[in-house]
């Protein structure tokens, strides 16, 4: 049976084999010990037709369970405008890979220009770059960014109040660049000031990272943070949900230097973890310092409006030992999809949507707390997310729930479970979760 699709002909494949001197397939493994090969059949279905295979996949969908969602973490249920996915998938957005030739991408030059705008005055920062993969490695970077800008400091402070999954992502990248990681201890859920500025006046600091709301939910205070920091010639890194700066005091107004965190608040769905988006924000100074590139707008020599990659400080234009990453390609087709969003909801729908899921989880914790049966975890102001403790296991709590069809949020602690609240949740599903907890 011929297969149309198949990139080669069994004649081009003996051809390359004979290119290469090899007889055979099996030969390329021959390194490969034959103790660790597998040798049985693979669990592949035979070829189907198309309808075969859309009755197969959606079989294998429906082991998924549908559960309503309090669990945040990183990941949030916001609300996604039906007109999203239809817009994103036109095919110049969809196949677009990257806006090299301007003259033939200035629909993709256009929105990722939005997308920087966006940002920027989300944040209250200078500039912003064309997005990143995510949260995690934009923090990275801009951990990589505070040690390019230092002139001798090698070391960088972490809050532990910092979500552990952006961490373990920080030490990867910095354990290669010569940068130490030092961890800011948390007091009652929040950065350690007085710890943070015990180490800073050690020396050596290229930047601080912080998070607000952190991993806990919390939304910390930092107020003196940036005038310490500054002081001892660091910069100040700031990840926030983005979503929530609709309402919260901007990086810019903190004092930060950078700012960073992941778009996935905007609308994006979940989609079990990803893909997001990543952002990264600064102060013009620190421009040249950015990875990634940035797009700019001009005219042409008919003096129409144009859009061109102003800046790629990177590997593959300029010198590598001069480059500011290897960040390459980007997250561009969901940097579309938070633009469309923020199109449609404009500055009030994201404002309402974020004072929604802040009431929304203010209830829901009063109702926890006046069951008996939960404790505030930390006694600290939080947005759409907060940890309680349970004294009993919490376990079979969990699954009780999730049961009932409700995913009650995230564990992280023996008896600690942090939950989450957005726009989507309603006041009968935040009364019937309290329900099934306090039986």
């Amino acid at each position: 049976m011929q297969y149309k699709y198949f990139p080669q002909t069994e004649q081009e494949i003996q051809e390359m084999l004979q290119k290469i001197g090899v007889e055979k397939i099996e030969d390329l493994y021959a390194d490969i010990p034959e103790s660790i090969r597998f040798k049985g059949e693979y669990d592949i279905p035979e070829a189907k037709s198309e309808s075969e295979i859309r009755a197969f996949m959606s079989a294998l969908g429906q082991l998924n369970d549908q559960l309503i969602c309090f669990a945040g973490a990183g990941i949030y249920d916001h609300y996604t405008p039906a007109v999203i996915p239809s817009i994103i998938q036109r095919s110049e957005f969809l196949t677009s890979y990257t806006p090299y030739q301007a003259e033939i991408s200035q629909g993709t030059l256009h929105y990722i220009f939005e997308f920087q705008s966006m940002m920027a005055e989300l944040t209250g920062m200078d500039i912003s770059n064309a997005s990143m993969y995510d949260g995690a490695t934009a923090t990275a970077e801009a951990v990589l960014m505070a040690y390019a800008a230092a002139k001798k400091a090698t070391r960088v402070l972490v809050s532990e109040a910092l979500d552990p999954k952006v961490r373990r992502v920080i030490d990867t990248y910095a354990k290669f660049q010569g940068i130490e990681i030092v961890t800011i201890k948390s007091v009652n859920g929040i950065t350690d000031r007085d710890e943070m500025l015990r180490l800073l006046t050690e020396g050596g600091v290229a930047g601080v990272v912080v998070q607000s709301p952190n991993y806990y939910g919390i939304v910390e205070d930092f107020t003196g943070f940036a005038e310490a920091i500054h002081e001892q010639k660091a910069l100040f890194i700031i990840n926030n949900v983005v979503a929530d700066l609709a309402v919260l005091k901007t990086p810019r107004e903190w004092g930060a230097d950078i700012a960073v965190g992941d778009g996935q608040s905007l609308g994006i769905p979940m989609t079990f973890g990803g893909p997001g988006v990543g952002y990264l924000c600064c102060t013009e100074k620190l421009m040249r310092k950015m990875p990634g590139r940035i797009v700019g707008k001009t005219v042409d020599q008919n003096g129409q409006r144009a859009f061109v990659l102003t800046l790629q400080a990177r590997e593959q234009h300029i010198r590598r030992q001069k480059a500011t990453s290897n960040i390459c390609s980007n997250q561009s087709l969901m940097a579309l999809f938070v633009t469309i969003y923020l199109s449609l909801m404009g500055k009030e729908g994201i404002k309402e949507a974020a004072e929604l899921s802040y009431a929304g989880a203010h209830h829901l914790c009063d109702r926890l707390l006046a069951t008996g049966k939960f404790t505030l975890t930390y006694n600290q102001p939080f947005f759409n997310e907060f940890c309680v403790d349970y004294e009993g296991d919490l376990d079979p709590l969990i699954q009780r729930c999730i049961d009932c069809g409700y995913l009650p949020g995230v564990k992280v602690g023996e008896h600690t479970l942090m939950l989450a609240v957005t726009e989507q949740r309603t006041k009968e599903e935040i009364d019937d979760l309290v329900e099934i907890l306090s039986k």
